[in-house]
């Protein structure tokens, strides 16, 4: 039996930016379990890896010590060119045996459907794992995509996110030779940059993460992660207050360092007439508290900051980070104070010198196409009994929403874009549902954020981001790979979440040739084609399926059934995938679909459809009683699914469908859809294809999974 025993990795380096830790370690493990498994040297799951701000470990449990021998069987030249007349072997057996390291003796002969050849057993002698980690480890670190990297000095020409100060590389208590960046790889780990020794040995993974543990470094971001939850919730539990929930500092500060602990600190209570989101902001965004809560909801004048020591045992720490915080909340107040002395539309001839994009125009000429979309928008609510009137607060809300740009508190704290406007808009005693507006504009900002909380809002939202895909796609601007400047795949997103989640009966063609049109009447340069706004409605229901299938829960098959019928209304899709849920279990349901596949498989090897297709059906051309009874069927159903349908029953209207199972069935047993004569077969395929045109509108039977395809 192989021997097999466990590799340890360490990349030791200067403090590597917390937001890219987790990733890396994921790259890491992907590709070095993929070369270890190439080489056979694991089992597929056997690598796990993981980071801290100073170091990424990779560990690989039961790799093997050397590769197994292989023994492969290589064919030569053919019998007759490698023996003579009489048997001996000619110089070609020679010349192959030579090749092969095998005496001539040892060649034997193998019979092919070309005839006989002669062959060899060539061993091919496993390698060791320390050499083929020697050469594959260097390749993994190197391959792990950075979203920025650079050269170092002293690194051997080696890019990387930091400069690498050591390597642990052990194999079963061996060092694995290699270099990378000029650092040879060795047994030596570095504890707490403070508080820990430089240069600790290690033998493995075993005494490693301990020996790091008493050097003051958690290495597994678990155990990190663990210590400042604890911490966190006991500090606020003390004064009876509650941590702010704030998931995203939360997975950053355990990146941001290796032997967390938590300090309370204060400020003075007078800075509680700023508004919290302001204070909330300061806070997290650029010294990373977090912010603590009393019972009503209302900010205490407290904080929690996780530090890089196990304790602060004279409070040096805290009075420097009080001393920070008080001087950036002394900055918010002045620039609140100062917005304050004039409106906010007084800032909006300021955007006219603000580029949103060189060819799109500046924030000036978006605001126009924001306001006319947002009322082109609000009218059509109205139109349809979805509001009584909108149209003038829509129209306010959208002429506001970058006014907060060209102040001087989001040109301090840019994460406030929108939010501010909202609160100045309030302030100056904007009407609630415009000030509102403005500030929910930018929502949603990801799946799991909450659309605007009013329909004037959710206009305005879908204006901004409707205009940042239609211009984008309209410049050559659409997102490719990870590149994504303007963040469209998070505005498509954000798109479908307020039409599905607000149920806006939403016409996605119209919207985007609105869009369009707002573009040409303010970006007179810019020409938005037929092209440009299929691409766009593609993209949108690309997100759309995703939220469908991932947030909704409905299968993929449902889904594609649905929007390939028809996906400009996304919330009429959401009943009509509910009607497919519901009645695809019946006895009739996924047999019909196979049906309908088979018919679009006959229709597409028929050829182009202007050869073959009929005006219309010609029932006098029947020759089969099973064609007259389709037909017949086909006209009577579709009448009663029509009636079902402009109900908005879809459920009937494909049950009804589904009942025609029999009679297509007996089609299909009785029918020859090719014939030879020629009117019969197009006259026959035209009928299938009326039958696929005039079911297909509710749902795509062919998208429809059998069960156990989609199991």
């Amino acid at each position: 039996m192989t021997e097999r025993a466990d590799f340890l990795l360490e990349v030791g380096c200067e403090e590597i930016p917390a937001g890219m830790i987790a990733r890396a370690a994921e790259e890491l493990q992907v590709t070095l379990e993929k070369f270890l498994a190439t080489g056979n040297l694991i089992e597929s799951g056997s690598v796990e890896a993981f980071g801290a701000p100073r170091r990424l470990v990779a560990i690989a449990r039961g790799v093997k010590l050397k590769q197994e021998d292989v023994t492969r069987e290589v064919t030569g030249p053919p019998k007759s060119v490698a023996y003579d007349d009489v048997g001996r072997p000619a110089r070609a057996a020679e010349s192959f045996a030579s090749k092969q390291g095998v005496p001539v003796g040892k060649l034997y002969l193998v019979t092919t459907a070309k005839g006989e050849y002669i062959a060899a057993k060539q061993v091919v002698k496993g390698r060791s794992a320390g050499e083929i980690l020697a050469e594959v480890v260097p390749r993994a670190v190197q391959g792990i995509p950075w979203p920025r990297s650079m050269y170092w000095t002293g690194m051997d020409g080696m890019r990387f996110i930091r400069p690498i100060r050591w390597v642990v590389a052990l194999l079963d208590g061996k060092v694995v030779r290699f270099e990378l960046g000029g650092v040879k790889a060795d047994r030596f780990t570095s504890g707490h940059r403070f508080l820990g020794s430089a240069r600790i040995g290690v033998t493995g993974p075993k005494d490693f993460e301990q020996k790091l543990k008493k050097n003051f470094v958690l290495v597994r971001p678990e155990e990190r992660r663990k210590k400042i939850e604890k911490a966190l919730r006991a500090l606020a539990g003390r004064k009876g207050l509650r941590v702010h929930e704030d998931a995203g500092l939360a997975g950053l500060v355990v990146y941001l360092n290796e032997y967390p602990s938590v300090i309370m600190g204060d400020f003075d209570a007078g800075f509680l007439d700023l508004p919290q989101e302001i204070l909330i902001t300061v806070m997290r965004d650029h010294q990373k508290y977090f912010a603590l809560e009393k019972r009503d909801g209302g900010l205490a004048p407290h904080f929690l900051a996780v530090i890089n020591l196990d304790k602060d045992r004279k409070g040096l720490v805290r009075a420097g980070h009080e001393r920070v915080l008080k001087a950036r909340f002394v900055d918010a107040r002045f620039f609140w104070e100062t917005d304050q002395k004039c409106r906010l539309a007084d800032y909006l001839p300021k955007l006219a010198h603000v580029t949103y994009e060189s060819r799109l125009g500046s924030y000036g000429d978006k605001v126009e196409r924001m306001r006319w979309l947002g009322r082109w928008l609000a009218e059509q609510w109205i139109a349809r009994g979805i509001s009584q009137r909108h149209v003038p607060e829509v129209d306010r809300a959208a002429e506001l929403a970058k006014c907060d740009l060209g102040t001087e508190m989001v040109r301090e704290f840019t994460e406030l874009q929108g939010i501010v406007g909202g609160l100045y808009a309030k302030a100056q005693g904007e009407p609630e549902e415009v000030a509102w507006a403005v500030y929910d504009q930018y929502r949603p900002v990801g799946a799991d954020d909450p659309i605007p909380r009013n329909l004037t809002g959710c206009a305005v939202a879908l204006a901004d981001k409707l205009d940042a895909l239609v211009g984008c796609f309209a410049v050559g601007m659409a997102p490719t790979g990870s590149s994504d400047p303007f963040a469209l795949r998070r505005a498509a997103l954000g798109v479908v979440k307020i039409i599905l989640e607000r149920k806006l009966p939403v016409s996605l063609g119209a919207t985007v040739a609105a869009a369009g049109k707002a573009l040409g009447q303010h970006a007179p340069k810019i020409t938005v084609t037929a092209k440009t706004e299929s691409q766009v409605l593609e993209f949108i229901v690309d997100r759309a399926k995703f939220v469908l299938q991932e947030k909704m829960g409905f299968a993929y098959d449902e889904v594609n059934a649905a929007l390939a019928a028809g996906a400009d209304d996304l919330v009429d899709a959401v009943k009509r995938i509910e009607a497919i849920r519901a009645i695809r279990r019946s006895k009739n349901f996924e047999p019909l679909a196979v049906s309908f596949k088979r018919i679009r498989k006959i229709l597409e090897k028929a050829g182009k459809e202007s050869e073959w297709r009929l005006k219309a059906v010609q029932p006098e051309m029947f020759v089969v009683e099973a064609e007259k009874v389709l037909h017949q069927s086909a006209r009577r159903v579709a009448e009663q699914a029509e009636g079902h349908k402009r109900a908005g029953k879809y459920k009937e209207a494909l049950e009804v469908i589904a009942e025609m199972r029999p009679v297509v069935d007996r089609f299909f047993v009785d029918v020859m859809v090719m014939a030879e004569e020629e009117n019969v077969r197009k006259n026959r395929l035209t009928l299938l294809a009326e039958l696929l045109r005039e079911f297909s509108t509710i749902a795509d039977f062919a998208e429809i999974a059998a069960e156990e395809k989609r199991n």
